[in-house]
């Protein structure tokens, strides 16, 4: 398919989807606030960013093309562009590198540390997106994907493994929370899951009973809230945030039929919200 240079550019930054670095920054950033028990200092804030930026990017990009055979079958993303052909493999992979060049020169700025572990993430990037090949567990996959970010803000602060039980505490509030949203926004290709042969749990265990296993898990990830404030936060305005998560979380389920305002804008809300809490909640206590 032939594009003109405009055409080609705006079908980059569909193909980019910047925006949906809004779900992973608040986490990534609570993590460097954690660490540092305030906000870190621009140098740092900035080379987070741009981390969290070529990361976002780089995971997006491989998980497109890993699936782009599967999104031509699909209704619901045969209109993507490595799917339509408005973008080649050759411009996926291009975004890809990119990607990978930017979160690896960010995690070399910011220490040696960051820079022998950058590898990790990379990973589970590849890895991710066959598990649903696999897999009905493959949730899972993306919730261990996400809780990384939680470490990896924590490691940009402090490059080392000690004293770093909030960042956990964090980082399994990330899985519980990214893994039951994954089942829901999976509710939307239950029957061409079940059709193809993906392993997804909307797919093997039914709409209803995946989503009762959603709701467990952001149960979880309330739970890992509330231990993340009685072990690193203090103060009125942190405890009122963290009770306006969970019930953003429940809220979630409550509108669980528009998948697009329960996945997209109340997780969004949330992240930013639980970013809040650990802001308010450090500098209550220091």
């Amino acid at each position: 398919m032939r594009v003109n240079g405009t055409e080609r550019l705006q079908a980059y930054a569909r193909f980019i989807k910047i925006e949906h670095s809004l779900f992973s920054l608040p986490v990534l950033f609570a993590g460097t606030v954690l660490a540092a028990e305030a906000w870190p200092g621009w140098r740092v804030s900035g080379l987070v960013l741009l981390a969290g930026l070529g990361a976002r990017t780089l995971a997006l990009a491989v998980n497109r093309l890993l699936d782009r055979d599967l999104d031509r079958k699909n209704p619901r993303t045969a209109g993507r562009e490595l799917a339509t052909g408005v973008l080649s493999v050759g411009d996926a992979v291009l975004v890809s590198t990119a990607g990978l060049a930017v979160y690896v020169w960010a995690a070399f700025r910011l220490s040696d540390f960051c820079l022998m572990w950058c590898w990790v993430p990379v990973l589970f990037f590849v890895i991710y997106p066959t598990l649903k090949r696999f897999t009905a567990l493959s949730h899972f996959g993306l919730g261990l994907t996400w809780g990384l970010a939680a470490l990896g803000g924590w490691f940009a602060v402090r490059p080392g493994f000690d004293g770093m039980w909030p960042a956990v505490i964090l980082a399994l509030f990330s899985f519980f929370w990214l893994s039951g949203f994954d089942i829901i926004y999976a509710t939307l290709d239950e029957e061409f899951d079940r059709r193809e042969g993906i392993y997804s749990l909307p797919a093997k265990l039914g709409r209803y009973r995946a989503l009762q296993l959603s709701a467990l898990l952001h149960w979880a990830a309330f739970f890992c809230l509330v231990a993340l404030y009685a072990s690193a936060l203090r103060g009125v305005l942190a405890a009122f945030l963290m009770i306006t998560a969970g019930l953003l979380l429940f809220l979630e389920h409550l509108l669980v039929d528009n998948v697009d305002l329960a996945f997209f804008k109340i997780n969004v809300l949330a992240g930013f919200i639980v970013l809040a809490m650990v802001i308010s909640g450090v500098r209550s206590e220091f």
